[in-house]
């Protein structure tokens, strides 16, 4: 068999936050679709629903490997924490919220980062993080991100990588199944290990396809029957008070 680079998605929702596919659903198809090694699970400002993948995973044997991540909104932009235990508290400054995971252990990457929009991490922002204690400095860069915003950016992205020695990543910030694998990293190895090391050795290169603007569209639609879903599934668990409220479409 020819060897061949591993391959990682390390940006996908879940129902726990804004994706419209549960874990099992995910895992299933990492497993049998497409042929992902390692995958994120990295919700907003929650790791359950990655703490549950990995520990599903592990006890199905599964051929793809789980990397616990959240998606944590910081003053300066999103930020993946990944290899993480524990929840990162947001609302603070990129470079406390990298410090935090640095911390945990966690590897802290700047999701679809230099886009003009309050969500993404600046340049300027970035240098001066690149410049400090290595604490306080992001492991990679999100080079590769196939949504409305990571298209028109990526070439700077990509520059900006380059010329300050940051490692590059692709993802795929799913939030449906089928986007899963749109965007992903290749690297030395096959195992979630080996990509950290491949990470922090700056031995990663990013690859994916843009989504359509229809693609966008119909997640989007999905996305808004999610909401209503969980509004009312919330609201009648209350009313009744028998636990059966939801979070975001994720079971208490």
């Amino acid at each position: 068999m020819t060897d061949r680079l591993g391959r990682a998605d390390l940006h996908i929702h879940t129902l726990a936050s804004d994706g419209t596919a549960g874990v099992i659903d995910i895992l299933e198809h990492a497993e049998r679709i497409t042929d992902l090694d390692v995958i994120a699970i990295t919700d907003h400002e929650r790791i359950d629903a990655a703490v549950a993948a990995r520990a599903v995973a592990l006890d199905r044997g599964l051929r793809v490997e789980v990397v616990v991540g959240e998606e944590i909104t910081t003053l300066g932009g999103h930020l993946l924490g990944l290899w993480i235990e524990r929840p990162v508290k947001p609302f603070r400054s990129l470079r406390t919220t990298i410090a935090e995971i640095h911390d945990q252990g966690g590897l802290a990457i700047p999701a679809h980062p230099l886009v003009p929009y309050p969500l993404c991490a600046q340049g300027f922002v970035l240098r001066r993080l690149l410049d400090d204690e290595p604490r306080f400095r992001p492991d990679a860069i999100e080079a590769f991100n196939p949504t409305t915003l990571g298209r028109p950016w990526h070439a700077r992205v990509v520059r900006f990588a380059d010329e300050h020695g940051l490692a590059r990543v692709g993802n795929s910030d799913a939030h449906a199944l089928e986007a899963i694998g749109s965007g992903w990293s290749t690297f030395p190895g096959r195992s979630a290990d080996e990509l950290r090391a491949a990470i922090l050795a700056r031995q990663t290169h990013q690859h994916g396809t843009f989504h359509g603007t229809t693609a966008m569209l119909g997640t989007f639609r999905e996305q808004l029957r999610k909401y209503g879903r969980d509004a009312r599934a919330n609201l009648g668990g209350r009313i009744r008070g028998d636990g059966s409220s939801r979070d975001l479409g994720y079971p208490p």
